[in-house]
């Protein structure tokens, strides 16, 4: 399963800074779960006050198995990801340990907010689609999210796959 998939994203930006929600693949309708907590920036983050660093869970309901990814996060509260080797001067040590510590396979993550609720609208989709985080003042993205890279088989497998 170490393809590129395309589909829709429903993600609830806490004020905590942390991220919740879920990929759905289309066409087949395949929901992973996402979670995502802010990494701290060590040194003088000169990106702007709207630019986070986020290390993103995604959970394969099927398998019970999770792949993670870092990404940056720009926008308020209307939010993109993109991988962070496409953002040019981010500090390498940085990336590179939290890859090493956390990341398998190479994933690479996009997402594009291109609906936004807030308030009532965000509470009601929060209430019926993740009602585990309702009542924490989240704002909730609706976007296109490609994910490719992502291998949920066993690490035997996959090294069978590779030689």
């Amino acid at each position: 399963m170490n393809k590129e998939m395309e589909g829709i994203a429903s993600i609830a930006l806490l004020p905590s800074g942390s991220i919740s929600g879920h990929f759905i693949q289309l066409p087949h309708s395949v929901c992973y779960a996402l979670h995502g907590t802010e990494l701290a920036c060590e040194r003088e983050c000169s990106r702007g006050e709207d630019y986070r660093l986020i290390k993103l869970t995604i959970y394969d309901y099927s398998s019970k198995k999770e792949q993670v990814a870092v990404v940056e996060c720009r926008g308020h509260d209307a939010a993109r990801f993109q991988n962070i080797e496409h953002a040019h001067g981010w500090e390498n040590d940085v990336v590179g340990m939290v890859e090493q510590k956390h990341v398998k396979h190479k994933i690479s993550v996009s997402f594009e907010c291109e609906t936004l609720k807030a308030e009532k609208a965000a509470e009601e989709h929060i209430r019926q689609y993740m009602p585990n985080i309702a009542g924490l003042n989240a704002v909730v993205n609706i976007g296109r999210m490609r994910i490719a890279g992502l291998n949920f088989e066993s690490k035997d497998e996959f090294d069978e796959q590779q030689d």
